[in-house]
């Protein structure tokens, strides 16, 4: 089950944070906020990660 972590502006911002957290080895998706069909660089986008490992995520990007 994943969990949405956290909203990016766009889609370069969003795969820069699922490359930090997957560097780390907590696996992350992203999808575009809304309908799949509006992918594209300048939509915003969700991270998410495994449920349960919220914590885990947070402490990985306070590192940053």
């Amino acid at each position: 089950m994943w969990v949405e972590f956290k909203s990016a502006p766009d889609l370069m911002l969003a795969e820069m944070w699922k490359e930090a957290l997957e560097a780390e080895g907590l696996p992350a998706r992203i999808l575009p906020r809304g309908d799949v069909l509006d992918w594209g660089e300048r939509v915003p986008f969700l991270v998410y990660v495994p449920k349960g490992r919220e914590h885990v995520a947070e402490e990985i990007l306070r590192k940053l």
